[in-house]
C-alpha cells in the first residue's frame, strides 16, 4: 500500500548494528571483544533481514484460517485466509527459514512453484469437493475500485480489485500483503463478493459500492449477507501521512474515528541515550509522534454503512505486520514479500 511511512523496524536494526560497529572500532564495544580468524578477518554473524520461521515451518501443511460460525452454518460455504506456512516457494525465506505459501506470480519467485502453492491451498480449502470442478479466478489488481462479475470462463488478466459471482464450483481469490481481503456472502442466493481494500479502494468506498451492487443487480436482502475481514495490516503498524487524514476526513464522517496518533520510540536513542545529550530541558524530545489508520475498521464501517448487521460481520483482527513469521507484509518485509490468499467459493 503506497502511503508514506515512518522507518521500519528493520532499518532501525540495521543503524543499530551500525553503531555497534563504529563504537567498537575505537574500543567502546560492551561486553567480549571481537574474535579473528585465522586469516585476520573479523568474525561475525550475517545479518538477518527478518525473523526465520518458527522450528517445523518446513513440513508445515497448508491450514488457511477460516470463520467457526461460517463453517458451522454453512458447511457449502468454501472459505479462507491463507499463512505463509506450507508452500514450496524459498526466495523469500533469506533467514534460513522453511519454505513459503507464496501465492502470488511476484517477479522473484518461480511461477511453478505458485503454481505448486496454489494447488495445494485449493486442496485444504476444497477437501472432499476437490472430485468436482473447481476454478481459482483472480483478477489483477491495480488499487481501483473496479468491481467484475467473473465466472469459471473469465479472462486470467482481468484488471479490478472486487469480484462478484453466482457460480458454484468458483473460487474467488484475493492476494494481499498487508490490504483488507474483505469476504461477503448471501446466505440464501449463494451470491458471493470478494475485495481487494487498500487504502485507495477504501476511500473509493469499494466494499460499500459492491454491497449496492449486490443488492441492486442480484436482489440480496441485508439480512442474508455475512462478511469476513482477514488477515491486515493494523492500525499499530500502519503509519500514514497528513495527507491521508484530510481525504479520508473529506470522505467520511467518522474518518476522525480512524485515525490516532501514536508516540514512536526509537530504539537507537533508547540504547545510545548519550549520544543524544542536548542543552534542551528534560521532556522535550525532538520524537513527534505519527499517524496511524486503522484500515481494517474503515472497512468495517463501510460494511456497516452498506446496511450488512454488525452481528454478521467477522474481523480476523490479524496485523500481518505484528507476525512476519505467519503473513505476509510489504511494510514488515520492506517490500521484498510473497502474497497471500483470500478465498471464497460454493461447494458444487
Amino acid at each position: 500500500m503506497p502511503a508514506k511511512f515512518t522507518d521500519s523496524k528493520m532499518e532501525s536494526s540495521a543503524a543499530i548494528a551500525a553503531i555497534d560497529d563504529l563504537l567498537a572500532a575505537v574500543g567502546m564495544q560492551h561486553g567480549s571483544r571481537k574474535t579473528m580468524n585465522l586469516e585476520g578477518a573479523e568474525q561475525r554473524q550475517p545479518p538477518v533481514s527478518r525473523r526465520p520461521g518458527p522450528p517445523g515451518m518446513e513440513k508445515a501443511t497448508v491450514a488457511p484460517l477460516q470463520i467457526a460460525v461460517w463453517r458451522a452454518e454453512y458447511p457449502w460455504l468454501l472459505h479462507g485466509f491463507s499463512t505463509r506456512l506450507g508452500g514450496v516457494s524459498v526466495v523469500y525465506q533469506p533467514g534460513g527459514g522453511g519454505p513459503d505459501l507464496n501465492l502470488g506470480y511476484t517477479p522473484a519467485d518461480d511461477w511453478a512453484k505458485v503454481d505448486e502453492n496454489r494447488q495445494r491451498l485449493i486442496h485444504a480449502i476444497a477437501g472432499a469437493n476437490l472430485s468436482k470442478s473447481i476454478a481459482l479466478v483472480t483478477l489483477k489488481q491495480i488499487h481501483s475500485s473496479l468491481i467484475r462479475e467473473v465466472g469459471a470462463g473469465s479472462a486470467a488478466a482481468l484488471k479490478g480489485d472486487a469480484m462478484l459471482t453466482r457460480e458454484a464450483g468458483v473460487l474467488l481469490g484475493i492476494q494481499t500483503a498487508d490490504c483488507v481481503p474483505v469476504l461477503v456472502a448471501d446466505t440464501r442466493q449463494r451470491i458471493l463478493a470478494a475485495f481487494h481494500a487498500g487504502w485507495r479502494g477504501t476511500l473509493a468506498r469499494i466494499v460499500e459500492n459492491g454491497i449496492g451492487r449486490m443488492r441492486a443487480e442480484y436482489g440480496s436482502r441485508l439480512g442474508d449477507l455475512t462478511a469476513a475481514i482477514g488477515p491486515a495490516i493494523g492500525q499499530c503498524c500502519y503509519a500514514v501521512g497528513e495527507e491521508l487524514r484530510f481525504e479520508f476526513e473529506s470522505q467520511f464522517r467518522y474518518a476522525p474515528e480512524l485515525f490516532r496518533e501514536v508516540f514512536d520510540s526509537d530504539p537507537i536513542r533508547e540504547k545510545y541515550p548519550l549520544l543524544f545529550m542536548t542543552a534542551r530541558a528534560p521532556g522535550h524530545s525532538n520524537i513527534g509522534p505519527s499517524l496511524h489508520l486503522n484500515l481494517p475498521q474503515a472497512n468495517r464501517r463501510q460494511l456497516l454503512d452498506a446496511g450488512v448487521p454488525g452481528t454478521a460481520i467477522h474481523m480476523m483482527d490479524a496485523c500481518t505486520a505484528c507476525h512476519p513469521e505467519q503473513f505476509f507484509s510489504h511494510r514488515a518485509q520492506q517490500g521484498f514479500t510473497g502474497r497471500l490468499m483470500s478465498v471464497i467459493g460454493v461447494a458444487q
